[in-house]
């Protein structure tokens, strides 16, 4: 187990969850399903039963590092690794990969983001473990975590699987039956769309949980990103020494602003998937939140010192210190936290990223 390696992306702002999430303290950091454990405690201890204390790597803005360090204290300060600018997750994965082949060049490695739910942990444990086992016979495959869909869900990438499990590696039935050939990745649907898919059967949800070998994704990258390498290789012999900080500091803005999916996975013919079902979600809106938060009579989800009058099906949700009396409300959010109020329909949240621009 010692040379698997976990990388976790925690660089986002969270913008959807203004007013909760902000650039100063942004949504990995908090806890906004109550559970007393923020996303990014919770991410750490979801792997912590099979990566090493010493293999964890986060990916982060340079201006969150205190932050990471205070919730993952069981972590070094080199293992917190600072991007400069924001270049979506293939150059956030890459700085991390040569990080790691700087100290162990056969390294496995699961990547996630870090603001997902998972509700079976001991589930999720069993699927990353199974990952690992098919990466050690098939060192080259780029293997990314599928979500069996309970809904058609618009809001998801999707992985369109092969039909059949594989049947060219020499490995155990289980792994047989539990991994599959990827034959196309789908952007984000319609409605109409999505209800296609889920009722077709072969597809899945696109985690955003990746696995391979150090090796594997090095050669993937060289094919199909090699101006995103010939950055990092200029610094190759800085990384793992006091100067890797300074040369990412000068040259990581070099790099393509792209992510891992168009970047490589969608370009790839070696890609696999597990299907899986560990009640996982992207809390990545209010809306997903509030599928998850538990609800009064009213199907309200209530959070902070609230005097609910006649509301139904609508987000309260105000930080502590702070009380509030909200009246007869349908559908609706209303947030507050540091000095920010959010007031709209819930239904209109996709639009939260525009209007809050109108305050910058």
């Amino acid at each position: 187990m010692n040379n698997n390696y976990c990388i976790i992306m925690a660089g986002g702002i969270g913008s959807r969850f203004w007013p909760l999430s902000k650039d100063n303290y942004p949504k990995q950091f908090l806890d906004i399903l109550g559970t007393g454990k923020s996303f990014i405690r919770s991410t750490y201890e979801r792997f912590s039963p099979v990566i090493p204390d010493e293999n964890f790597l986060v990916v982060t803005n340079k201006a969150y590092k205190h932050l990471v360090l205070e919730h993952l204290p069981m972590l070094r300060d080199d293992q917190v690794l600072c991007e400069p600018a924001r270049r979506n997750t293939a150059p956030c994965i890459a700085y991390a990969a040569y990080h790691i082949q700087s100290r162990c060049k056969d390294a496995n490695i699961v990547v996630t983001p870090a603001d997902h739910l998972v509700t079976n942990e001991t589930e999720f444990q069993r699927i990353i473990r199974l990952g690992f086992d098919f990466l050690a016979l098939n060192p080259q495959a780029l293997m990314t975590i599928g979500i069996k869909p309970s809904r058609p869900e618009t809001g998801y990438g999707y992985i369109q699987c092969g039909s059949d499990a594989l049947r060219h590696c020499e490995q155990s039935e289980a792994i047989h039956d539990n991994v599959v050939k990827v034959e196309m990745f789908k952007e984000k649907p319609d409605y109409e769309t999505a209800v296609k898919f889920v009722s077709e059967g072969n597809y899945l949800w696109n985690s955003g949980i990746f696995l391979w070998t150090l090796d594997g994704i090095m050669q993937a990258f060289k094919q199909y990103l090699p101006e995103m390498v010939e950055v990092f290789e200029k610094g190759i012999y800085n990384f793992g020494t006091p100067e890797e900080q300074d040369f990412i500091n000068d040259h990581f803005v070099d790099c393509p602003n792209i992510s891992i999916d168009y970047g490589v996975m969608e370009k790839s013919p070696n890609t696999f998937t597990i299907p899986a079902d560990f009640g996982w979600s992207d809390i990545g809106t209010w809306g997903s939140l509030f599928t998850h938060a538990k609800k009064d009579d009213g199907g309200n989800a209530l959070r902070g010192k609230v005097v609910s009058v006649d509301n139904t099906n609508t987000i309260i949700n105000i930080e502590e210190g702070t009380e509030a009396v909200v009246e007869g409300l349908d559908d609706y959010l209303v947030a507050y936290r540091d000095h920010s109020l959010l007031v709209c329909r819930l239904h209109d949240e996709q639009q939260i990223k525009v209007w809050i621009e109108g305050l910058k």
